[in-house]
Order: structure tokens, then sequence, then C-alpha cells
């Protein structure tokens, strides 16, 4: 009905403003610096030489890092090295096959040159200034030549890798000081940004602040509001069987009024139907009488039909006499149905919806606590030792960064000096390789086939004596390039095999973090150094993982050991007084009438209002019947159809003029009549559905009003101990999620540790990338070009027979 509509939409604009439900707060990003320090080192091209390196080293050393073997000589102060000396033997069986062959070389090579030399001294060794005439002595000649030339092709790329590696490492020595310094800026970067972040952490707590306050200003829409759709789950229904009631009784009254509208005009119709049709009838018997009725010789069929209509007279007359519905004009002018049960569910739906607003009014005090929340979180920073920490390692920064400084002139002095002597001995190298270089040229521009051995040009015996000088060269400088070769090979092999592999590997770490190694009390010497505790669990190893994940020093370092910031930062710390006055709160819904005993009453009396003494199917069966005993538009059309066999005559013109009359009192009564009678049908139909079982159904309805109301006296404390139970977690839980993301921002984003493994990544690259790796491509070039003399000796002393010019020759007699 338009009643009920019109109140469900008066209870849904009286329902508590609904807000958001409580998400997670946002509490921004916590700022921090840009490190600069890019702690990767990309070769270039010189990395393939690097890698070709690394491969001859794995051949030369497969063997595994000697972790065991470490840790035993360091724990015993190396000591143990007279017991365990055949498994270090073992560890370093490659490099030491490698330096005895060198050693053997940079020996024997120098003594077999004095020897040679002294060989021919005496005209030995090929020192004969005479040359045998041989036919294949040109192919020789070509042979020995090619395999000179490429031999000094391979010591010519050995020097050149040499060199490169050479100047690699001296192009890298002046990055360092870039490296240096860009390191020294991250760690003032780091201390810088520690405080700004731990200030952003405590600014911070006004987020969660402000959210406790903006749900405690609002506890009548949050609190109350859940409240009320805890009681509006029971209570509603009962109040919606009400108001649909209510809706009821107001149709009932519409159908008692229209049935007795019906009642009258079916009353004041039939009387004047009555007298109509009497007066329709009288008319009819009297023309009837007419002569022409009675003169069955003249015309028979006008007598017979004048008969017919005659007997059919007596069925114009009404069906009932319409003297019902005294008793429902009874009930429709009671009081019952002239009061508005629906202004009384509207209070009730009103009292109902006032839950959040009798909530701010009795929480009144816990908003006023909101102020002192928390006033304690200000000594957070004053509890961290930062600033003083902070301000002696800053200091300490700029002290070694001073020192180093004052290093680099050393640096650059040392490198110079090493740069010297790397050159001198490529320049050694490249000494014997101009000689070969020049003798071959010499040798080959200047030789004559045509000239016989004692004759051959000044050109060509220049070639060849540059080749003996190229051969005794390298007999002077092979002691000093393989000596050389040999020293670099065992400090930078095995410092990449012992220090650089296991650093990227992470063995070294694991060396470092031997139980009892360092320390014979310490299990972990880290927190036994910094926490007095080495049993708890912080090695080398996950601190410095932990750093390169950029995670925060706090964790990394587990400073939870000085300062626990979970025992610091408790939840109870911020939200005692809250809790505490919230569980306090004890809010009386009692004042809440869903319905009134006027509206009881209208309830009890409308079941007991009469409607099923009603005898509904009498009415109906007088309804059934219809007005007259006859359709009077079916009679007129039969005595229509009678009159119109007679002839002409004054006897049919009255006649047709009784039938217009029988219309007319159909279109004029009859019809008004029965739309009376089909609107009574429909509410006497209407009455008897709701007169059905009606006592129960009220009886229904007041026991769930009063359910309802028991629900709200005895219930609503636990409903409110329950809602004001989740409420306070709400509040509580804005203080925990604040305290847990100042736990996760300083294990990950305050005074993140980077800079720490980058120093170690940058000291490692400097040692590893800069010097080893150099040091190491150029012993290989050197050592591999000195390797390639040995041979060139040979083919040398024997080229130059080919080029230089003998004292005698071979003579044959014809």
């Amino acid at each position: 009905s338009l009643v009920r509509i019109r109140l469900l939409l008066l209870n849904k604009g009286t329902e508590p403003r609904r807000l958001p439900p409580p998400g997670k707060l946002d509490f921004g990003y916590v700022p921090a610096g840009v490190y600069e320090t890019l702690a990767h080192y990309e070769p270039g091209p010189i990395g393939i030489l690097f890698h070709m390196v690394h491969g001859f080293l794995c051949a030369v050393q497969p063997n595994a890092f000697p972790h065991d073997l470490i840790v035993q000589f360091t724990k015993d102060r190396f000591g143990a090295i007279h017991t365990e000396y055949q498994k270090a033997i073992y560890y370093e069986i490659g490099f030491l096959v490698c330096a005895a062959v060198g050693l053997v070389f940079a020996i024997l090579l120098p003594l077999v040159g004095l020897f040679f030399c002294m060989c021919r001294c005496c005209d030995n060794c090929g020192g004969e200034m005479h040359q045998r005439q041989r036919k294949n002595a040109d192919c020789r000649r070509g042979l020995l030549g090619t395999l000179l030339f490429s031999t000094s092709l391979v010591i010519t790329i050995g020097v050149l890798c040499a060199y490169a590696a050479n100047q690699n490492l001296s192009s890298q020595v002046k990055n360092i000081r870039r490296l240096v310094n860009s390191n020294m800026r991250d760690l003032h970067t780091f201390t810088n940004d520690t405080p700004m972040q731990i200030d952003y952490l405590i600014s911070q707590y006004a987020t969660a602040k402000n959210k406790v306050i903006y749900d405690l200003d609002n506890i009548g829409p949050l609190l109350g509001g859940k409240i009320h759709d805890q009681l509006e789950k029971e209570v509603h229904p009962a109040l919606d069987q009400v108001l649909s009631m209510a809706g009821a009784m107001r149709e009932t009254k519409d159908a008692l009024e229209n049935a007795n509208v019906s009642l009258e005009v079916l009353q004041e119709g039939t009387g004047k139907l009555n007298v109509n049709l009497s007066l329709v009838r009288n008319s009819i018997n009297r023309t009837l009488n007419d002569p022409g009725c009675h003169d069955e010789e003249s015309d028979a069929t006008s007598a017979q039909l004048c008969r017919n209509i005659r007997q059919s007279l007596s069925q114009l007359q009404i069906t009932h006499s319409g003297n019902k519905g005294e008793r429902e004009r009874e009930i429709s002018q009671s009081n019952l149905l002239k009061t508005d049960l629906s202004a009384i569910v509207q209070k009730g739906y009103s009292a109902l919806n006032d839950t959040p607003h009798m909530v701010i009014e009795q929480t009144r005090n816990v908003q006023n606590l909101v102020d002192g929340i928390g006033s304690n979180i200000s000594s957070f920073s004053k509890a961290l030792p930062v600033q003083s920490v902070l301000s002696n390692f800053t200091i300490l920064i700029s002290h070694v960064h001073a020192k180093i400084e004052d290093f680099y002139p050393e640096i650059d002095k040392i490198d110079f000096y090493r740069w010297i002597a790397c050159i001198t001995l490529c320049c050694m190298v490249v000494l014997v390789l101009a000689f070969n270089l020049l003798g071959l040229l010499c040798g080959t521009l200047g030789y004559d086939k045509h000239a016989s051995p004692t004759t051959r040009g000044c050109i060509s015996n220049t070639g060849g004596t540059m080749l003996m000088a190229g051969v005794g060269f390298s007999f002077i400088f092979s002691l000093v390039l393989m000596g050389a070769v040999t020293i670099i090979f065992l400090i930078g092999g095995n410092m990449e095999k012992l220090v650089c592999e296991p650093y990227h590997s992470k063995e070294l770490f694991k060396v470092v973090d031997t139980p009892y190694m360092i320390n014979p009390e310490w299990k972990n010497f880290i927190p036994g150094y910094m926490y007095n505790d080495s049993d708890l669990e912080l090695t080398a190893e996950s601190l410095y993982s932990s750093c390169k994940q950029n995670k925060g020093i706090y964790s990394a370092m587990r400073m939870d050991k000085i300062f626990n910031i979970s025992s610091f930062m408790n939840t109870t710390m911020f939200t005692k007084d809250v809790v505490s006055q919230l569980e306090s709160v004890r809010i009386d819904l009692r004042s809440i009438i869903l319905l009134d005993a006027e509206g009881k009453r209208v309830l009890q009396d409308f079941s007991e209002a009469g409607l099923s003494e009603i005898n509904y199917a009498d009415y109906l069966e007088e309804v059934n019947k219809g007005v007259t005993v006859v359709d009077l538009l079916s009679y007129s059309r039969d005595l229509e159809a009678q009159t119109d066999l007679m002839p002409r005559s004054p006897l049919r013109n009255a006649l047709k003029g009784h039938i217009g009359t029988l219309r007319q009192i159909h279109r004029q009564q009859i019809n008004p009549m029965e739309q009376a009678m089909s609107a009574l049908n429909q509410s006497m139909r209407y009455l008897e559905r709701t007169a059905s079982d009606l006592p129960n159904k009220v009886l229904a309805v007041i026991d769930a009003v009063e359910a309802a109301q028991y629900l709200i006296s005895k219930n609503a404390s636990h409903i409110f101990n329950q809602e004001t139970g989740k409420y306070t977690g709400i509040i509580v839980g804005y203080f925990h999620q604040y305290i847990e993301w100042v736990k996760t921002s300083l294990a990950l984003e305050v005074a993140p540790c980077k800079p720490f493994t980058n120093m170690l990544d940058t000291a490692e690259i400097m040692t590893c990338s800069f010097l080893v790796d150099s040091m190491n491509a150029f012993w290989m070039g050197l050592g591999c070009s000195t390797l390639f003399l040995l041979p060139s000796i040979v083919l040398a002393v024997k080229l130059a027979k080919y080029y230089r010019r003998m004292e005698t020759e071979d003579v044959y007699d014809e």
C-alpha cells in the first residue's frame, strides 16, 4: 500500500550516517637517500683475457677452497704447518709445478746460453763460419723464416697482452679516487639521512592518532551504527510485521467503506428498479389487452405472440431486496479503524534509529582522552642514541677520508714505479722481437740466390747478425723475465684462488664465521665483540647478505639486543586509557519502545472487531445472482423479435415503446447496480481473506514485537559489549599498525646499510678486478712471450746461417 511505502521511505531517511569500514593506514614512504656507488665492474674487451687467465688458473688449481685447512692454520697461529704441510702441498701442487718449470727455465736458459756462447767461440755449435751446400737450402731457409716469423708473432701477441694489462691497471688506479669518494659520500648520506628517517617515523604517529580521533569523534555512526545493525536484524522484522498489519487495517477500512457504498447504491437502486419494473410490467399488460391480441381468427400469430409475452412478464422483477450490510456499517463506523497505527510504528523505527545518538551522549568521556594518547612517543628518539653515535661516526669518516687523501700521492708514485718496471720487462721482449723482425727483414730483402755463402751482401749479413743479437738478448733477459713471471704468477694466482674466488662464493665469510676461530671464547665474533654475546646468531655472511639487500642496519646488526623496539613500543602503552574507558561504558537502551500499549490495544481491537462474524457466503451468493431474474437486454431482444412478427398496428407500436423503456432502465439503473455489485464482490472477498485466522496473525505480530523488545531490554548489553570489543579492537589496531610499520621500517628502510657492503665490494673490485686480474693477465702475456723465446732462439740460430757471410764454402773440382 501507499502508506507502507511512505513509511519505509521515511524509515530509510532516518537511518544513521554510514562511514566506510576502517582500512589499512597509509604512512607513506620513509624518505631514503640515493647511494651513488655502483659496486659493479665491467672490464670491457680485456675481460676476454681475464676469463682466459681464470680458465688457466682453474686448470692449474682445480681443488676446492681449503676451508678446514685455513681454519686449522688460523686457530693454531700457523703452528699446524709442521703436521699439515702435506695438505698444503697437495692444494698448491699445481702452482708448485708451474713455479718449478719457471725456475728451471729461468736458471737453465742463461746457463745454456753461456755454454752455447763458449761452444761457438771454439767454432763449435754452429760457430764455424762455413756452410755446406745442399740442394734443399732454399726450402729450409723459407721454412725456418716462416717458423721464426710465426713465433715472433706469438711473442708479439703475448707482449701486447702484457702491455694492455699493465695499461689497464694504471688506468683503473685513477678510478680509485672516484670510487673512494663515492663511498665516502654514501657514508655521509647514511649519517645525514638516518636522523631524518627516525624523525619521519615519529611524525607518522600523527597518522594513527588522527585516525583514532576521527573514529572517536564518529563513535556514534561507527559503534552505535554497529549496535543498530545488530538490533535491526531482530527488531526490523517485528516492526515490519506491525507495519504490514497497519497496512492491512487501512485496506480493511477501505474495503468496508467500499462495501458500504456499494450496499447503499444497491439498496437505493433496488427500490427504484422495482417500481420501474412494476410500471413497465403493468403497462405491457394493458397493452396486451388490445383486441388485436384476442382475434385468433383473423390474426392467430399475433394472439399467440401476445400469450407468450404475457407469460414472460413474471420475469421482470429483482432478485434480492438489498437489506444486508448492517454489520459492515457497524465495523466501519467503530473507533478502531480511525486510529493510525502507522504513526505508532514510526515511533518504534525512530527510537531504534536513535541508537547512534544515544551512544554519542553516553560516551562523551572517551572522546576527551584523545589528546593524551601516546604522549610519550616523543621519547622514542631520545631513547635511541642516534645523534651521538652518528656524530662520532661522521668524524671518523672525515678522518679516514683525509688519511686516504694523503695516501693518494704514494699510490700514484708506487703505481708509476710499477708501470716502469712492467714496461721495462715488456721492452726486453720487444728488443728481442725487434732483432728478430729486423733480421728477418734484412735477411729476406738482402738475400741473393746467385751469391755464394762467402759473397753474400752486407744487408743479408746484417740480418743474420741481428738474429744472433736477438738470440744473445734472449739468453740474457730470460732469467729476469721468467723470474718476474714466476713471482707474479705465484702471488696473483694464489690471490685469485684464496681471496677473490672465495669472496664471490662467500666461502671467505664462512671461514671468518667459523665458531671460536678468531677468539677461543666466542662462538660468533661479531656479536661477541659488539654485544658481548657470542651466542647471538649474527655472522659476517648474514650481515653482508642483509646489507647487500639494502636492509636497515637495525635488523642487519641485530640491534634489538641493545634496544628492543618491541618492548619500548607496545600497543598497551598507547591505548590503555581508551580501552579502560570504553570497557567501563554502559549504554542503557531500555528507553527504546518499539510498540507502546496503545499500538498493542489497536492490534488487539482489530483482531476482535468482528470481521469473522460477517456471512461472506450469503453476500457472494446474492452478488452472483445478478440484479434481475432475467437479463433485461436479452429480454428486450426477445420481445423485439416477437414484436417484429406482428403486422403493423398500434399494438406493435406500443410494444416497441415498452422495449425502448426496458433498454433505458438497463442503461440507467441496471449498469450502475452491476458495477456496485462487482465492487461489493471484491470487497467481500478481500475481507474474507483478511478475516481468515486474524486473531492468530495479530497474536503472532504482538509476540514478535515483545520478543524484539525483550532483546533490547535484556540482551542489548551483550550486543553492546560485543560491538564495543570489536570497536576497541579497531582503535587498538591503528596503533598496532603504526608499531608494526615502525618495526618493518626500522628493519628494511631506516638507515639502510648498503654503503658498508659497497665498501667491501669496492675493496674487492680494486683488489681483484683492478690489481689481481690485471697482474694475472700481465704474467700470462709476458710468460707466453718468454716461453716462446726458446723456439725463437733455435730458429734464429739456424736461420742466421743462411743470411750471414761465411768465411769458407764447399768447392767442387770439375
